[in-house]
Parts: C-alpha cells; structure tokens; sequence
C-alpha cells in the first residue's frame, strides 16, 4: 500500500473513531503513552492507537527524526500527540513524561512499553556488561513504566508490556534475552492483582519473529527464511500485526483480559 493510501486510511478510521465516541478535542480522547514508538512494533502500535482516536505521546530513546515521522503522520491523518525523549529506565525522566502528559492532555487511558533491547549469544561467552544493559532496559525499564503506570492510569486504563515467544521457543544464544522478558511476564498477574479495584488491566504481549530491525539484524536471508518458515502461517510477523493485538488489550473491547501473556506468533509455539 503506497503512504498516500495509508495515510487516507488512517484519516478515514481516525474519522470513524471520532464520530463514534463523539470526540472533538483532547479532553475527550483515551491518551496512550508509547515507549519505543520510533520505529518497529512501538512505531506501529502509535499509529493503530492514533488511527483508534487515542492523542499518542511518542517516547523515544535517541531518533528524534523519527519520532518527528511518526507524529508528523499522527498529524496528517488527523490525531494528536506528543513527541517526548526519554530514558525508560530512569524513574524521574519517565515521571516527567507523565507529568507531561498529563498537563497537555487531561490523564492517561492506555501506556504500552514497546522499549527494549535484545543481546544474542551463547551463556558461556556472555558479556556480563551487556547483560547489566539488557536488563537495565528490559527488567528496570519495564519496571519503572509500570510502576508510573500503576499511579496514573484512570479507571478503565491499560498497562501493556512485552515479552518474547522464544521462551516457548528456547532458541540458542537467547538466554540473556528471555531471561530478562521472564520477569517480566513473571510481573505481569501480579501487578494486575495488585491494581484490585482500579478497573486498569495489565497485560503482555509476547510476539514471535516479528520484521522488525532488532529482529533482522545480523540474521542472513537463509536464517530469516528458515525462521519465516517455523510458524504454520509460514511468514514472519509484522508490526502491524502485533499492533492490532495491542490495539485490542488497550482499549476498552479487550478489558476483560487481564493478568495475560498473549503469545502472538502465527503458532510458532
């Protein structure tokens, strides 16, 4: 599908979600805050929350210029949003950005932590300071996004975190990786335990090989072709893909899922 396309068919559901609801300003909207949501499946869950009528507040690590893309196209099609740089794993630069939110659009409904880092290689040859990074993104990360997440969220909100179907998978040299997304499906009933009577759901998704940059790189064509082929769809995800499960954990057609790891893989495992 050319941009043109695209964008005239997020300006056509972005429509439809508007008149549906009866929004007319940010007041009115779910606002969902977005880590990672410069590029890969955080780019396109911001898009497919956008094209829902959620105004998106865009948190990115380094790529300002693509961050600007994404919210550039959030705007054309119709949306509202916010770009905002931050450190997931820093607990007051991630406060900040709530706080940001909050003052430019009322509250917060949906937050997805689509951040994260992956390190392949085999235990024994691990870098234990790349370790410290993986789960300084992955575990420290998640954890500060939650626990902003568990404060703010109004009543009928959704905290949407990330894991991996290679735990189901046990691939070699992913070790570190899925140890770090262990914990945090291990995080994932508890927190939703824990917010007994807020009406707000937590969730994880726990994609399969998905198209993205962090998966591809350093992978040649034979092994992407062999990985395509593991699933019974016989392809690797999309983004997008992934997207449209996160659209329905975060708004109020999946809230009676709770506590879940959703494995969306194309039955891989």
């Amino acid at each position: 599908m050319s941009t043109e396309n695209t964008t005239a068919a997020s300006q056509r559901t972005l429509s439809e979600a508007t008149a549906a609801t009866g929004a007319s300003g940010p007041a009115q909207r779910r606002v969902a805050i977005v880590t990672g949501a410069s590029r890969g499946i955080g780019r396109a869950v911001a898009l497919r929350l956008a094209a829902d009528g959620h105004a998106v507040v865009i948190v990115y690590a380094g790529r300002t210029d693509l961050a600007e893309q994404v919210l550039a196209e959030i705007e054309a099609a119709g949306g509202q949003g916010l770009a905002v740089q931050a450190d997931i794993a820093d607990e007051k630069a991630m406060a900040a950005v709530f706080d940001q939110t909050e003052r430019r659009f009322g509250g917060v409904d949906a937050v997805v932590n689509a951040a994260g880092r992956m390190t392949l290689a085999p235990l024994v040859d691990l870098d234990l300071t790349d370790l410290d990074e993986l789960h300084r993104t992955n575990i420290r990360g998640t954890f500060v996004v939650a626990q902003q997440a568990a404060r703010r969220l109004r009543p009928g909100g959704a905290l949407v975190t990330f894991s991996t179907s290679v735990l189901g998978t046990s691939f070699p040299t992913y070790g570190a990786y899925v140890a770090s997304k262990g914990a945090v499906e291990a995080l994932t009933l508890v927190l939703a335990r824990e917010l007994r009577g807020r009406d707000v759901t937590v969730n994880t998704v726990a994609p399969g090989p998905t198209a993205t940059d962090l998966f591809l790189d350093g992978k040649d064509d034979e092994l992407i072709a062999h990985l395509a082929a593991q699933a019974p769809l016989e392809r690797l995800g999309t983004p997008e893909d992934i997207a449209e499960v996160v659209a329905f954990l975060a708004g109020p057609a999946g809230h009676w899922v709770n506590g879940q790891v959703l494995r969306a893989n194309g039955g891989l495992v």
